[in-house]
């Protein structure tokens, strides 16, 4: 088992592999507006919903998956964002940085 020290270099280059993809599918005129960051602060602020909203603790269809409504979670980072004094994110487009969360997160399951 690793120690601490040697989870958070994992996570953090875990992070900066997710910020490379999202700003790999950002649309192009996202890619510029916003910074590594404003992506690891949306990243964080993601889970944070995860947590909160009780979608862990949600129970699967038939096929294994969850439902999460990605406008929502959107709509979480950008208030989050807005309470926590970060800017005042547009949640049209901080759900293509939502999108991109998942879908980095579906590709790179255990």
């Amino acid at each position: 088992m690793a120690d601490f020290e040697e989870e958070l270099r994992l996570d953090d280059e875990e992070n900066a592999r997710e910020v490379e993809y999202i700003l790999d599918v950002l649309p192009a005129d996202l890619k510029e507006k916003y910074s590594e960051a404003d992506l690891r602060y949306m990243m964080d602020t993601i889970v944070d919903y995860y947590f909160e909203s009780g979608v862990l603790e949600a129970d699967a269809d038939e096929e294994g998956y969850v439902d999460i409504d990605l406008q929502k979670v959107a709509d979480y980072v950008c208030a989050k964002a807005s309470e926590e004094g970060r800017g005042d994110f547009d949640p049209a487009e901080v759900f293509f940085v939502v999108q991109a969360d998942m879908d980095f997160q579906e590709q790179n399951l255990d």
